[in-house]
């Protein structure tokens, strides 16, 4: 349902995803991990047809996100990291903004946010100005716009940011079950103890490319290591993380 073959993107001399294949299938949760600048958000950019990649095919529900971006994003739901929204309007005036975007009928839409805000415990808040809003509020209203359509595939970029522990547990559950209902979810998150809870599969670029993949404990056993954790830092960063600690603790003397 999602399929990347060959995408590249630079930005001047910075070769930001290099030659990446992906793909996730429907029932499958994607945990997708890299540093900080290893091109996880650009990437995320391309199979969401914001932008447009240098080479290579992305597409969505077997849509070419290129020839048809529209269609593609009619398919998709999508979290951003530090997601915009239109602070002058109303959560409710928001999300009935997103179904009008998506072809739904007014009605449907409003009902559908209602009950999303209800759920996530902030329908007295539904006609307040967002710019009002705390960020675990905002957090929930992207989430229910993400959601709102119904699709079939669904990109997540940090998506806990800012929420309670409830509703991050909510949303954890949520993922799993619309992964059994057959959606394809790709998660990206740097909190690991998160991803190997809930993602089916995980794929770790660097530096724009793809340098592992495959369930968690696969991974760790083939860099023979323990956990998710070593192997990730073993394979895109700090080899002696104790020791840097201790230098930045000598760092404040």
């Amino acid at each position: 349902m999602i399929e990347a073959k060959g995408l590249s993107k630079s930005y001047g001399e910075l070769l930001a995803v290099d030659r990446l294949d992906l793909s996730v299938e429907a029932g499958e949760i994607l945990g997708f991990l890299g540093p900080n600048g290893a091109g996880k958000t650009t990437t995320v950019k391309m199979l969401t047809g914001m932008i447009q990649p240098a080479s290579g095919q992305a597409r969505i529900c077997g849509i070419d996100v290129s020839k048809d971006p529209v269609g593609a994003k009619q398919s998709l739901g999508y979290v951003p990291e530090s997601g915009a929204l239109y602070e002058s309007l109303s959560a409710a005036e928001f999300l009935r903004m997103i179904g009008s975007l998506y072809g739904m009928r007014r009605a449907d839409a409003d009902r559908r946010a209602d009950r999303f805000l209800e759920l996530f415990g902030i329908l007295d808040a539904r006609d307040r100005l967002i710019s009002g809003f705390s960020k675990g509020m905002k957090q929930k209203v992207l989430i229910s716009a993400a959601l709102l359509s119904n699709p079939q595939v669904l990109f997540l970029d940090e998506p806990l940011n800012g929420l309670d522990p409830n509703a991050a547990l909510v949303v954890k559950t949520l993922l799993r079950e619309l992964a059994d209902q057959g959606r394809a979810i790709l998660f990206c998150s740097h909190i690991l103890d998160v991803i190997e809870r809930v993602c089916t599969r995980v794929v770790i670029i660097h530096e724009g490319r793809q340098v592992a993949g495959g369930v968690p404990e696969q991974i760790a056993a083939e860099h023979g290591v323990e956990t998710l954790e070593d192997a990730f830092v073993q394979l895109t960063g700090v080899r002696d993380t104790e020791a840097v600690a201790r230098e930045l603790l000598v760092a404040l003397q």
